[in-house]
């Protein structure tokens, strides 16, 4: 994410469209910003970087429920890095190359696995090299393989990726495998393994049919439902409306709300998707932005805002020569999306890592590692001012390395010792 165009592994993160641009009236919150704790928080985490041997008896412990669930893609990555981009029917050489796993939900996994939480993962790959590897994989990074089901004919999922080291992009074309996974490769009684003591279930909407069926599964045992929003296809609405969080690429809540700015957007998925705890953003270089619905009685009365104004007011809160992540936010408001509704939350703005030129190699995953960060936020009460630059730090360290998961940090990561501290000592429920 970050001085860059940070990317899943199958579609890059855009920049937001511009949101209206009447001027802003001068506007103070009634109740007392949070953006204080989120700047106090990350300075503390940039003045201890000097204390490079953390140990994990520094840092706060780990969740108690830390079962995750993931259901979708594996793949196998093929990556070249070149100079520049080439040309129709032209033959280059490439800088570097790397065979290593990838797909949403396996280098998502991966990330929360490096974090502390014991990830299980639902996926299809076949008896072949490529499938055998990617196995062997996730069960290094302490991912439970169990529910993975091995084909013993097709071919496993690929991607290659072309990574563009002048301006910092990566093109990837992917093959899904096959044959393709069903509701029948998960006998009920594996269903019901899979999912005991889980405490959240992830979907990156890929072999739908049979996400619907485990989140069904999920939402009678009243598990939570995160889903990734960037591809998906016909009837992937359905998750949606089972979905508890949601986080999306940045075309995406235009793209599907068919609304004119970002903010109303996101108010329009909240109101068309009455489970929805929150929902975020992610933009690349801009950070991310989150609506997070408020749980206050319906009594209580709240100041009224126009939510693209309210967004503005945000932005010029933050400090664009900050090189660390940050995170500023609005008290609960009533928010007003012109023609749409209005409904009642808090809004978020984080901001990106501003990565030097000089350490900055591959966007490739780094929306997989914002998501992998916001699972191990979810199961550890981790508060949204918190939560949204502590994943923007794990998306930053997977820029700094070719792949989805060469650079994704492990717990004991300095970088990432204030925001593991700190999460312990100020909680808040989701």
């Amino acid at each position: 994410m970050l001085s860059l165009s940070a990317a899943t592994s199958n579609g890059t993160l855009t920049k937001s469209l511009s949101s209206f641009s009447a001027p802003a009236p001068p506007f103070q919150f009634s109740s007392p910003s949070s953006c204080g704790l989120a700047f106090s928080l990350v300075s503390l985490c940039f003045t201890k970087r000097s204390r490079m041997n953390v140990t994990a008896q520094a840092l706060s412990p780990l969740p108690d429920d830390r079962i995750i669930v993931g259901c979708g893609g594996a793949s196998m990555d093929y990556l070249v890095m070149v100079d520049a981009f080439p040309k129709p029917d032209e033959k280059i050489r490439s800088s570097n190359f790397k065979v290593q796993g990838g797909g949403n939900v396996g280098n998502a996994l991966t990330c929360a696995a490096r974090l502390g939480l014991s990830p299980r993962i639902i996926s299809k790959v076949a008896d072949n090299s490529e499938g055998r590897s990617l196995i062997e994989e996730f069960e290094a990074d302490g991912v439970d393989t169990s529910f993975a089901v091995v084909s013993k004919e097709g071919r496993s999922m690929f991607s290659y990726v072309i990574v563009d080291s002048e301006t910092k992009t990566r093109t990837a074309i992917y093959h899904p495998g096959s044959p393709p996974m069903t509701p029948d490769d998960l006998p009920p009684s594996n269903l019901l393994s899979a999912l005991d003591g889980a405490q959240l279930v992830y979907f990156d909407g890929l072999s739908l049919k049979t996400a619907l069926a485990v989140a069904r599964e999920a939402s009678c045992k009243n598990i939570p439902i995160l889903v990734d929003a960037d591809m998906g296809e016909q009837g992937f609405e359905d998750l949606l409306y089972m979905a508890d969080y949601a986080v999306c690429s940045g075309k995406y809540p235009q793209n599907w709300t068919k609304v004119p700015s970002m903010p109303s957007a996101l108010v329009s998925m909240l109101l068309r998707l009455p489970k929805l705890k929150f929902v975020i953003v992610t933009l690349g270089e801009d950070g991310c932005i989150m609506l997070q619905r408020s749980q206050d009685a319906e009594d209580t009365v709240f100041k009224e805002i126009d939510v693209d104004r309210c967004l503005e007011t945000l932005k010029q809160k933050t400090d664009p020569d900050l090189v660390r992540p940050t995170c500023v936010s609005s008290p609960v408001l009533k928010l007003i999306a012109n023609g749409i509704g209005t409904m009642k939350g808090r809004l978020f703005v984080g901001t990106a890592e501003r990565i030097p030129p000089s350490e900055l190699v591959d966007t490739t995953g780094a929306g997989d590692a914002f998501i992998g960060s916001v699972l191990y936020a979810l199961c550890a009460n981790m508060p949204p001012e918190i939560m949204l630059p502590f994943a923007a730090q794990v998306a930053a360290g997977c820029c700094r390395a070719l792949g989805a998961r060469t650079g994704l940090p492990h717990r004991t990561d300095p970088r990432l010792e204030c925001f593991l501290q700190q999460s312990s000592r100020t909680q808040v429920t989701p």
